[in-house]
């Protein structure tokens, strides 16, 4: 591997491989992409490092699958912080930027200060769903919240729904990079995953681990994978000035890494006037009065990105009765003239 000062490495993800133990990997730092995610809102640190390690865990996840369209990530539980939910959608093109996008919501009234944020999800349960796109049906994998940690969650989700031996290490926080005023949010990851095997079953009564999945020389590997991966240091994964690929290579050398090509990262959101009338086409002219506010408009605001929108109630609905533009739809003007009869 070679040195690329003159690249960026912020907002990218390289998937390598170790050959000598035969596992994947991938590497993950987020800079840009990340502050613009939290700047939409105003959250709390703990809800926005929350949201930070959830939007790092999706980076890392969404480049391992073979992806026709989006990866999601949800996080729901009873306590302060309710929701987490993220958004994964594959390059459009060969080479091109996936695009990203999080959001959560909570209760500031419940919130505690020196509580971290995993303590204050509650009870609930961490889920990876996958939207192939048109003509397949959804994937959804659910696992209970335990573990102290997302990235623990997301692990037992690999072991148990998947039977793949799954790492990470995450760090995320607020940082002053050189010629920078203020902080902003940075984020880094590293995932080590084994090669699909052979289904396995777990003890009866008991969750499935690591343990009863790998045997022999592929436990031996794993293991020593693993130690060495646990030595990474915090800054060396949100370093913009460290090359993601001399990052593998500091840290497992000896398993004769290969680093394939980076996958860049934006952020993106998928929302548009178009798509908001879609999912209000079900509604009732009824319906929809109900949603008219005081100044006779139907308004929605888009959870990731904040964008506002505004609609006449008269070209919403399935009994709309003007399009988009404000033209008398065809079947609104025939029933006008039925009544002037």
């Amino acid at each position: 591997m070679t040195e690329t000062k003159d690249l960026s490495w912020d907002d990218s993800v390289l998937p390598f491989q170790l050959e000598r133990s035969g596992m994947r990997g991938r590497v993950a730092r987020l800079g840009p992409v990340l502050e613009h995610i939290l700047s939409r809102h105003d959250y709390p640190v703990a809800v926005s490092a929350m949201v930070a390690e959830l939007t790092t865990l999706t980076a890392l996840i969404g480049q391992t699958i073979k992806l026709r369209w989006k990866l999601s990530l949800q996080v729901r539980g009873n306590g302060a912080i309710r929701t987490i939910a993220t958004d994964y959608y594959a390059p459009e093109t060969e080479g091109g930027p996936a695009r990203m996008r999080a959001w959560a919501s909570f209760d500031p009234d419940r919130l505690h200060e020196g509580v971290t944020g995993f303590d204050q999800l509650g009870q609930g349960y961490f889920a990876v769903l996958i939207d192939q796109g048109e003509g397949t049906t959804p994937y959804q994998g659910l696992t209970p919240l335990a573990g102290g940690s997302l990235a623990a969650c997301a692990q037992a989700y690999f072991e148990q729904s998947e039977q793949l031996p799954t790492r990470f290490e995450l760090t995320v926080g607020r940082s002053r990079m050189p010629g920078q005023a203020e902080e902003h949010w940075r984020a880094g990851g590293i995932m080590l995953q084994t090669l699909p095997a052979a289904s396995h079953a777990a003890p009866e009564g008991e969750a499935l681990q690591s343990a009863d999945i790998l045997q022999g020389a592929q436990s031996e590997d794993w293991n020593r994978a693993t130690m060495l991966m646990a030595t990474v240091e915090a800054m060396e994964l949100v370093d913009s000035a460290l090359p993601l690929p001399n990052l593998v290579f500091r840290l497992f050398h000896e398993e004769e890494p290969t680093a394939f090509a980076v996958q860049p990262l934006v952020f993106g959101c998928s929302c548009n006037a178009d798509r908001v009338r879609d999912t209000l086409s079900i509604y009732s002219a009824k319906d929809i009065a109900h949603m008219t506010n005081g100044d006779g408009i139907v308004t929605a605001d888009c959870q990731f990105c904040g964008a506002h929108y505004e609609f006449d109630p008269q070209s919403l609905g399935f009994e709309a009765t003007m399009d988009a533009e404000g033209n008398l739809l065809p079947q609104a003007g025939a029933k006008e003239s039925r009544a002037a009869l």
